[in-house]
């Protein structure tokens, strides 16, 4: 009698071991959906900043709170995530970079840029005093 396997990938776990090729697939997913959910805030913020100046200050305190500076710091590093990544498959969209040897190096390299250009972001924001 053959065996029975499973029938998705997806079933990360008790079949099928986590590998960088599914996570990134599932963070790709992930930060989306922030991204999506952070377009939110950024309606916020524009409504604060047409309602005048006292209701935008008040937004750029909650900004500034340390719970603030995290939801942007993670916001960011969504963002950036989110475009190279995307990058990335837009090139295999191409037919390149289909073989395992640089499926792993282009998605090291897709991490390893979004934690510089990340941390860029905000060590120029800090510099030059933008950051809230």
């Amino acid at each position: 009698m053959p065996q029975k396997r499973p029938m998705s990938p997806f079933m990360i776990g008790p079949y099928y071991r986590p590998q960088i090729t599914s996570m990134m697939s599932i963070m790709h997913r992930a930060t989306g959906v922030i991204l999506a959910l952070g377009s939110l805030a950024l309606a916020w913020v524009l409504v604060s900043l047409s309602m005048g100046e006292q209701a935008f200050a008040a937004t750029r305190s909650c900004l500034a709170s340390p719970a603030g500076k995290i939801a942007l710091a993670g916001f960011s590093l969504c963002l950036m995530y989110h475009l190279f990544n995307g990058i990335r498959h837009l090139f295999w969209d191409i037919g390149k970079g289909f073989d395992i040897p640089s499926v792993y190096r282009s998605g090291y390299s897709v991490i390893s840029l979004a934690l510089l250009s990340t941390a860029a972001i905000w060590w120029f924001a800090a510099s030059t005093g933008g950051a809230p």
